[in-house]
């Protein structure tokens, strides 16, 4: 059995620390116009709301169609020369953007941050700098990071449009990628070896069968339709706490902080109802619910400050819960060999919403106003409610790794019939080229000192 099985090492921590603040310091440039840029876009040369919602969305395509390509590259490259080099594309894009006076400008700047799509070599690097027991450790909490990073932008740009503009954000942008490289460059460790990762990667071989699967295609849609609403959301909320209440722009966060404060802790309970006491579907489609209802509330009940703040509370009350709760639902469903790839799709469909949601958010805004986007969102949440009534009840197993070495087939055979055979292991992989065992374990059953018999000690 490894030694220290139950605690991270010093350079695991370090690893941890230092992907998710390369990770934080991206997502927050990425984030940082969605709060305000419906409104101050109106002064740049060539302005339409649909130009607009393009803007802020179209980072999500160019993430789309580089992340994965990316994440292969770094198989053959190396991670760091990847994550390096896709924080200079993004400090260009930045640069491009805060130098320009159009709208054509901020696409294409805001396309070229989309384009340094390193996440997926984030991943992939955690994985080689981390034993198979902590990897989910340090990718929960590069995802804590993700999330703090969404709740600054959203505070913290309104605050400092009015201290440099639009154009000092994005220089302030480019800065904090600049910190990004430097992190990268000093802090991170360099892996012995890279090689590649079935829980964190995509293989391009079951990338099919991760759409194909009709549970995991639920989830898809899902995050699609979740992302789709927020960016199309804040396409119009900006403009009716400005133009119909005349709330300053530079004020704004004065909402959002309590929204996002209270949101936090309205999803608490049901986060620990859906993982405790198994309610992950109930939890699932009430949440969808009170999205619904955030939604109809966005011409209704934003006639004044204290419906905008119910409306916003609501949101993001519902956003925090499904963002949070369905990355679980995926690592339940798929495969324990295939986690990476079902992922892998799973953040394709993610940033597909945020490109149509700007995009067609902005189009909707541009010719039918509130009032179409509102009943668009509407319609794509009643298609989600039913698929998540549809959806069937998750198993409550978790994935785990472990690390058995090298072996030849007929060892892993061995394996697999001895691990089969520990309670509380449901299923069992083992992949000979990796020297691991890919397990779906019953966590409430499973006894880890009998699991561990079969891992090869760790130096």
């Amino acid at each position: 059995m490894p030694l220290n099985q139950e605690n991270m090492t010093s350079i695991e921590k370090r690893v941890a620390m230092s992907l998710s603040a390369i990770f934080a310091s991206r997502m927050l440039g990425l984030f940082m116009i969605l709060p305000i840029f419906a409104v101050i876009a109106k002064d740049l040369d060539g302005f339409s709301p649909t130009l607009a919602g393009l803007a802020i969305g179209v980072y999500g395509l160019t993430q789309a169609v580089f992340q994965i390509p990316l994440s292969m590259l770094s198989d053959h490259i190396g991670r760091k020369p990847v994550i390096i080099g896709g924080l200079i594309i993004f400090v260009i894009g930045s640069v491009v953007a805060a130098l320009s006076d159009s709208i054509t400008g901020v696409i294409v700047g805001r396309a070229l941050q989309g384009s340094g799509a390193i996440a997926g070599t984030i991943m992939a690097l955690a994985a080689d700098l981390t034993r198979e027991e902590h990897r989910i450790k340090v990718m929960a909490f590069i995802g804590m990071s993700i999330g703090l990073s969404f709740a600054l932008a959203m505070v913290l740009a309104p605050i400092l449009h009015g201290w440099v503009g639009l154009n000092g954000i994005f220089w302030i942008t480019a800065i904090l990628a600049l910190l990004g490289i430097v992190v990268a460059k000093f802090w991170v460790p360099t892996p012995v070896l890279s090689r590649f990762h079935r829980d964190a990667e995509v293989e391009l071989s079951w990338f099919r069968q991760a759409f194909a699967d009709p549970q995991l295609l639920r989830l898809d849609a899902g995050i699609f339709i979740l992302h789709f609403i927020l960016i199309s959301m804040f396409i119009v909320m900006p403009g009716i706490l400005s133009d119909q209440l005349g709330f300053a722009l530079e004020q704004h966060w004065q909402l959002y902080l309590p929204a996002l404060f209270f949101g936090a802790l309205t999803m608490v309970p049901f986060i620990i109802l859906a993982e405790k006491k198994q309610k992950i579907k109930q939890v699932l489609i009430g949440a969808i619910t009170i999205l619904t209802f955030s939604q109809l509330g966005l011409p209704w009940f934003t006639d004044s400050l204290v419906g905008s703040a119910i409306v916003l509370w609501l949101f993001f009350s519902a956003f925090n819960l499904l963002e949070a709760s369905m990355p679980s639902l995926v690592a339940k469903l798929a495969p324990a060999a295939h986690k990476g790839t079902a992922m892998g799709a799973y953040s394709t469909s993610q940033f597909l919403g945020i490109f149509l949601g700007g995009l067609t958010g902005g189009t909707l805004s541009e010719f039918y106003g509130v009032n179409g986007v509102m009943i668009f969102n509407v319609v794509l949440l009643i298609i989600w409610a039913g698929l998540a009534i549809t959806m069937k009840k998750p198993h409550f197993f978790t994935s785990y790794l472990l690390n058995v070495g090298e072996v030849t087939e007929k060892e892993a055979q061995n394996i697999i019939k001895g691990l089969s055979q520990v309670t509380g292991v449901v299923d069992v992989t083992v992949i000979v080229e990796d020297g691991v065992a890919y397990l779906k374990i019953d966590k409430q059953k499973v006894n880890m000192d009998e699991l561990h018999r079969f891992a090869v000690a760790e130096d």
